[in-house]
């Protein structure tokens, strides 16, 4: 039986790097409590951008897609979903609607989490949402052919509610203990969330959701404002690489958990440096949106390309971004590198 260790486990935990991670995610968030007091009317924009960029990256994970046009109708709009894909999308949009504004509220309880997959299915038919698995499931690879082949085994439906109530009073007991510091016991805890795979579907959705639940109620709430789950979407070859390695020797308590707490770590860093960008240039009074994307140009070395600045600048249109692109390719100020998905933009000699 897996021993859900959120006592002693995480002290091993603390090697240098990770150290240095915590010291400077803690010092972000002293910085994000002042910018959400300061721009609080800019970080609107950038709640609502996140919410979209969330969605629809945590579905498409799981190969769950739709056009851009109706993930933003689905979520800004809250527009009735109109097939299945769209049922799995509006119901990650309610539930991650239910985080944002009621996150002190929730416990991560397995009565909670129940809750939380039954309203994940709650425009679905099926009768998968809300109860745990009733078969057992098994997590596997596909290799270049397509082939199959099984990577992990997780807990046997029979054993998940038992695995359930361990896992959750372990880490809330380890919570309220406050020996070790939350951003080593989530990762833990999501890690072994995804090892018992309590559900029949919806065990990946849900874990993303949860992390974003159980940072809020720690008082890390940049997923507000910058996705986490399209973090993770951007570097998905390196998630599943520290999953794959965290989840080696599970069932015998032989696993390092500190891959994924180093993954974990390193997204939220990367979140926090991407929210104070935005909120500098968001804030920025007389401004405007050509200038804002001139600057983004300026401070990035190297070579740019469109998608990068749309994500630094998630409030500005793809529209405005083209516009103001092409107008610095006619001053000679940029010059386009390569084609198609693969255009980049360079910097001239010509620029003041």
């Amino acid at each position: 039986m897996k021993d859900y260790d959120y006592t002693t486990v995480p002290k091993n935990l603390l090697t240098p790097d990770v150290v240095g991670m915590l010291t400077n995610i803690h010092e972000h968030r002293g910085k994000q409590e002042l910018f959400v007091a300061a721009h609080s009317d800019a970080l609107i924009t950038l709640v609502e951008i996140a919410k979209v960029q969330s969605t629809g990256a945590s579905n498409r994970i799981e190969g769950i897609n739709t056009t851009d046009k109706r993930l933003e109708e689905l979520v800004r709009d809250k527009s009735a979903p109109r097939n299945r894909t769209e049922q799995e999308i509006a119901g990650y949009r309610d539930v991650l609607a239910t985080i944002h504004e009621s996150y002190d509220y929730i416990q991560p309880r397995p009565n909670i989490l129940l809750q939380l997959h039954k309203q994940l299915y709650s425009f679905a038919k099926s009768a998968v949402g809300g109860s745990y698995k009733n078969a057992d499931n098994y997590i596997a690879e596909t290799d270049a052919q397509g082939n199959q082949t099984m990577r992990f085994r997780p807990v046997p439906a029979y054993l998940t509610a038992t695995a359930m109530d361990s896992l959750c009073s372990q880490f809330i007991l380890a919570l309220e203990k406050d020996i070790h510091d939350p951003l080593l016991l989530i990762p833990m805890f999501i890690l072994d969330f995804l090892c018992i795979h309590p559900f029949n579907d919806g065990n990946g959705r849900m874990s993303r959701l949860l992390t974003l639940l159980l940072l809020y109620r720690a008082g890390y709430i940049v997923g507000k404002y910058v996705s986490l789950e399209k973090l993770i979407e951007s570097s998905k070859d390196t998630y599943y690489e520290a999953l794959r390695a965290s989840s080696a020797d599970w069932h015998e308590n032989g696993n390092d958990y500190l891959p994924f707490v180093r993954y974990t770590l390193g997204v939220l860093q990367k979140a926090y440096s991407a929210f104070e960008e935005r909120v500098e240039f968001t804030s920025q009074k007389g401004v405007t949106k050509a200038d804002r994307v001139k600057v983004v140009i300026d401070r990035k070395l190297g070579k740019i390309t469109k998608k990068e600045i749309m994500e630094t600048c998630p409030d500005i249109s793809k529209l405005t971004i083209e516009r103001t692109l092409a107008a610095l390719l006619g001053e000679g100020y940029l010059v386009k590198i390569g084609g198609g998905r693969a255009t980049a933009y360079g910097k001239t000699d010509k620029r003041v």
